[in-house]
């Protein structure tokens, strides 16, 4: 099963080599930290605060390729955990309704999610074993 959730943070501090991200859950109270590239968190930092650039970055280049092959990215959904590192699918519709799944850091996920509007999902078994790390 699958939770809906939401970035609720970006930490950046560019003199660090990793920043953070925090996701919670839309309709409760569990979140968790993702650690993340400073070019990640600055696309995602931009993206939110609605700054333009005059050429496309790689998360909307893929959104671009994405569309232009008659996808439809309709979620992300960040789909295991294993050794402290998190894993990610992007849920990509074709015009024929099928699905596919497509492999993704969760970064680059949730920055193609953001630029795209598209919702983000925790499977279950993965936000149990990302509290119980933060214990």
């Amino acid at each position: 099963m699958s939770v809906q959730m939401e970035l609720s943070r970006i930490l950046i501090r560019e003199l660090n080599d990793y920043q953070l991200i925090e996701l919670r859950e839309l309709d409760g109270e569990r979140a968790f930290p993702i650690v993340i590239g400073l070019p990640e968190a600055q696309a995602i930092e931009r993206r939110l605060k609605g700054v333009e650039i005059k050429r496309p970055q790689t998360h909307e280049l893929m959104a671009s390729v994405i569309e232009s092959l008659g996808g439809e990215l309709v979620s992300i959904t960040i789909n295991d955990l294993a050794e402290h590192t998190f894993f990610a699918s992007l849920d990509i519709r074709k015009d024929n309704g099928e699905m596919l799944h497509i492999d993704a850091r969760p970064s680059d996920a949730i920055a193609l999610g953001i630029a795209r509007d598209a919702p983000i999902f925790v499977e279950e078994h993965v936000l149990e074993g990302a509290l119980d790390d933060d214990e």
